[in-house]
């Protein structure tokens, strides 16, 4: 019995994505355009746009945000840790694009996981990154959302839904980042 287990399992995590983000059909889609631009840029474009699960965590100023607050502008948000160096390497192109589409409705949501406040402030400190970071110091919220392995990015529209999915880092301050991303923030 324990031998068929190991087969079903990996079957298991995979229907779990469908399961804990369940396809919603919905009327607008992502743009032709833009979906074509994100995948230029190495950003998987889900086929159908998914609800994102709504969550609480603290900021590193000891408030707290709620992913639902953000609501109305586009969201990434990126999981990671300090310790992980494809998320080190990434970070700076991440910097890079949200101070050029912030004011546009860009916004980045870095979520640390399994890490004290310290060890993160410190990191974001040294490195002078403005985006919000939030901490999932009991790796709840990774949990939820199916985070397996670092960094794991999801692309959010102004609605609140899933359009996209970045498994592992890319560099965000590519020409191709920068149209897909002037693509999506002029869609409403």
């Amino acid at each position: 019995m324990k031998n068929g287990l190991y087969k079903i399992v990996p079957l298991l995590l995979l229907c779990s994505t469908f399961i804990i983000f369940p396809a919603q059909k919905v009327n607008a889609q992502v743009s032709a355009e833009a979906a074509r631009l994100l995948n230029n840029a190495r950003i998987q474009v889900l086929n159908q746009r998914v609800d994102s699960r709504d969550f609480t965590l603290p900021l590193l100023d000891g408030s707290a945000a709620a992913l639902s607050s953000y609501r109305g502008n586009v969201v990434i948000l990126n999981f990671w840790a300090t310790w992980c160096p494809p998320c080190r390497s990434e970070m700076p192109s991440m910097e890079t694009l949200y101070k050029r589409f912030k004011d546009q409705g860009l916004e980045i949501l870095a979520v640390d996981i399994g890490e004290n406040l310290n060890t993160v402030r410190q990191f974001i400190k040294t490195n002078n990154y403005t985006f919000p970071v939030m901490l999932d110091s009991k790796s709840q919220i990774s949990g939820i959302y199916g985070i397996e392995a670092i960094p794991a990015t999801f692309i959010i529209d102004r609605e609140g839904k899933i359009i996209g999915r970045v498994t592992g880092s890319i560099h965000w301050d590519t020409a191709q980042v920068f149209s897909a991303f002037e693509a999506l923030l002029k869609s409403r």
